[in-house]
This record gives C-alpha cells, sequence and structure tokens, in this order.
C-alpha cells in the first residue's frame, strides 16, 4: 500500500501579487508641484481676487470670498499638493484614486483662478451654472456613443445627429410656436439619421468610420440648404422657435452654489439628467443592458446563446441616434433660439472625445462632458474679465484640455471588444 505524502512547502509555487503602479501618484505629485508653482509666481501680491458665490437674490447667502491673489494661490496649491501625497497611500492599498485625483484638480483650479481673476471678481457658481449648460449637449452625444459603441457600432455621426436635432427642433417649434412639441420632434430627427448609420452598419456591413463621415456631411449638407432655402427667407415662420421655460424646483433649488446650478434649469437639463441615470441603470442592472454589452464584447457568444446580434445593434444605434438628437435640441430651444448653419460646432467630435475619456461608461462620459463644458465657459468668463492670458490661448483652451484628456488615457483604455466589428452570421 503506497501513501501519499503531501508536497513540501518549498515545492509549491508561490503566486506575487506585483505592486501596484506609482505612475498615478507621481503624476498628481508633479502637476500640483509644478503647477502650483507657476501659479504662486505668476500671481500678483499687490492684488485682491474676489470669488462670488450668490446669483440673485438667495435665500441663503454665502459671503464673497476676498483675498490676496498670492496668497490665495499658494493656499490652494498647498492643498493640492496635500491631495496628492494622500493619494500615495490609497494607491499602495489599491483604493480608488478618484477623491484625491479631484482634490487635485479643484485645488490647482482654484489657485490657477487665484492668479488670473487678480483685481478682479470671478463669479464662481455662475461660471459652474454656465459650464453645466455648455456640457449638456455633450453629455447627450456621449449617451448616444455609449449605446451605440457598447452594441460594437462605431458612432461618428454624433455631430450630425445634433445637428439635426437642432434643426428639425427649431422649424417644428416654430411652426406650432411650441417649445414642447419641437422638443419631441427633434429624437425623431435624430433616430432618422441614425436609422441610416444603422442600416448600413448592420444591414450592409460597410465600413462604420466611413458611413459616419459621409453622414456628418450629409447633415451638414442637408440642413445647410434647407436654412437657406426656408429659414433665412421667412425666418418668423420657420426659424423662431420660443425658448423652454426655466423651472425652478422648489426647496432644492434654493440650496446654496448647488441650487442654481442644477436645480434651475429647463426641462432639457432635468432630463439629462434622467436619460445618464436610466442608461446607467439600463446597461449594467438589467437583462437587457447584459444583451446588449455581450453583442458589443463578443458577439459570436451571444449568438450562440440566441441573441439576435445585429438586430440588437439596429436597436441599440436608433435609440443612441434619437438621444443625441434630443440633445441637439438644446442649442435652439434652450438656448440660442433660432437655428444656425452648423451650429453644433464640433460638439459631437468633442462628445465622441468625453466617450472614450469616460471608458464608455455613462458616468465616466458624464464626468468627461462637463470638464470640457467648464473648460469651454472658463475662456468665457476669463475674457470677460479680461484675464491676463492671450485671447488666442483662452480659444483654444476646451480644445486643448480635450486634446490632453483624450491622449492621456486612450492608450490605456479598452473600447468593446468588438466595436467597430460587423457580425455576418455563420
Amino acid at each position: 500500500m503506497t501513501i501519499a505524502m503531501p508536497q513540501r512547502s518549498s515545492d509549491v509555487p508561490l503566486v506575487t501579487i506585483a505592486p501596484p503602479s506609482p505612475r498615478k501618484p507621481i503624476i498628481m505629485t508633479s502637476l500640483a508641484v509644478a503647477l502650483g508653482a507657476v501659479f504662486i509666481w505668476m500671481a500678483p501680491s499687490d492684488q485682491v481676487t474676489t470669488f462670488l458665490f450668490n446669483l440673485g437674490d438667495p435665500v441663503i447667502s454665502i459671503p464673497d470670498w476676498e483675498f490676496n491673489a498670492r496668497i490665495g494661490a499658494t493656499v490652494f496649491a498647498i492643498l493640492a499638493v496635500l491631495f496628492a501625497a494622500a493619494a500615495w497611500p490609497i494607491n499602495a492599498r489599491r483604493g480608488s484614486l478618484m477623491l484625491p485625483a479631484l482634490g487635485v484638480g479643484v485645488s490647482l483650479v482654484l489657485a490657477f483662478l487665484s492668479w488670473v481673476g487678480a483685481d478682479s471678481r470671478i463669479p464662481i457658481t455662475g461660471l459652474l451654472q454656465g459650464s453645466l449648460l455648455l456640457a449638456v449637449p455633450l453629455v447627450f452625444g456621449a449617451m448616444s456613443g455609449v449605446l451605440c459603441e457598447r452594441s460594437g457600432v462605431i458612432n461618428i455621426n454624433i455631430e450630425g445627429q445634433l445637428l439635426v436635432g437642432a434643426f428639425l427642433g427649431a422649424v417644428v417649434g416654430s411652426l406650432l410656436s411650441n417649445a414642447y412639441l419641437g422638443l419631441l420632434a427633434a429624437p425623431v430627427a435624430g433616430a432618422l439619421l441614425g436609422l441610416l448609420l444603422a442600416v448600413f452598419a448592420t444591414k450592409y456591413f460597410v465600413d462604420q468610420v466611413v458611413v459616419g463621415v459621409v453622414l456628418n456631411v450629409l447633415a451638414v449638407g442637408l440642413t445647410g440648404f434647407l436654412y437657406t432655402r426656408f429659414l433665412t427667407e421667412e425666418p418668423d415662420l420657420w426659424n423662431n422657435p420660443p425658448l423652454l421655460p426655466t423651472i425652478s424646483i422648489p426647496v432644492l433649488s434654493e440650496i446654496p452654489i448647488l441650487g442654481p446650478i442644477l436645480f434651475d434649469q429647463n426641462v432639457i437639463v432635468y432630463l439629462m439628467y434622467v436619460v445618464v441615470i436610466v442608461i446607467q441603470i439600463a446597461l449594467f442592472k438589467t437583462r437587457w443592458g447584459l444583451r446588449l454589452r455581450s453583442v458589443g464584447e463578443h458577439p459570436e457568444a451571444a449568438d450562440s446563446v440566441g441573441i439576435r446580434v445585429n438586430r440588437t445593434r439596429f436597436r441599440a444605434v436608433v435609440l443612441g441616434a434619437a438621444v443625441a438628437g434630443l440633445g441637439g435640441a438644446f442649442f435652439t430651444l434652450g438656448s440660442v433660439g433660432a437655428f444656425g448653419r452648423e451650429m453644433t460646432a464640433g460638439n459631437g467630435f468633442i462628445a465622441l472625445a468625453a466617450l472614450i475619456f469616460g471608458r464608455w461608461n455613462p458616468l465616466g462620459a458624464l464626468a468627461a462632458a462637463l470638464l470640457f463644458g467648464f473648460a469651454d465657459n472658463l475662456q468665457n468668463v476669463l475674457s470677460i474679465i479680461g484675464s491676463p492670458i492671450p485671447s488666442q490661448f483662452l480659444l483654444m483652451l476646451p480644445y486643448v484640455v480635450t486634446i490632453f484628456a483624450v491622449v492621456g488615457l486612450v492608450g490605456r483604455v479598452r473600447a468593446p471588444g468588438a466595436d467597430g466589428i460587423p457580425f455576418r452570421k455563420s
């Protein structure tokens, strides 16, 4: 009888866990130290910066902050370094660095504003409120991209979907003298354009990037022709939609700072909150979301269990296009009050960058869109207060932020496995 003897511990292979990479804490610390030092050096020591926090006549007011520009820049730069220092032990425990990164970012922004706002009054609440409004079409565009690309279809056509949504929303709102009916028409326009993308991508397996570019050109050409033919000749009839009214939510709109920003908006902004929450829950908490993600990650496996891959993709693309069309209505019904040729001005491509920056996640894309909206509005505010930064650099700011954000992450994020790959059932 043979008895198996247990192996010695030295014979058992050891599994070693690699220590966490210090790359992110190094980046945060380097940025905090370098940028903080620049802002402290540039801030004048003999001028005062004022931060304003109240809009209108709030029930609860927050006192304005008045401080020496250099002292303020120093304090906020030190806070940024402290947040960066806190990232090191958190990273060693493999914890989330979201809060330290947010702290570093906010502190550096405040240090920057302490410098550029010297001898000026910076409306902090107004800056944030304007940033949210500028981010609205970016958020809708990014949500459209999430739905499409999670199903495996690249959506380069977000720009065109925003544009046709803005156009039809303005026309219907003008003809019927009702902004809400125009708001209902906008997603229809986006869905019709998305229908073309869905047909070419899932029925005829045409290159999705090429189709998206062509449809963008189609949207620009079609809306430009109709704008010249009808909207400019009879603007009172075709291009004079009423603006959506501002709806203040009782109690919530009175919260200092957050109230005017989040709860004193028009219906499109409130719909944005709903759309983000619904897509986040639907994608990760429902059977529909599981099927959608499966056809975007591994369509062969999804097909083997009975999921109709191309039909699922088709529906996701049309739904995503409708979401983008709804966001396009913000340009005409929620902001400007009239349609202008190519008025989306590249917002669809910035929304695509927000999608990548947000790692194809609804909440991540929301955060990225808010960042880009903040950069866009910041250059507006700095131009008004007479910033020492040249105006040409201010105009570049939102696009520079977009480029750095995407370049910094695109090499380290993974798109859905079958994104852009047609599925042909064998």
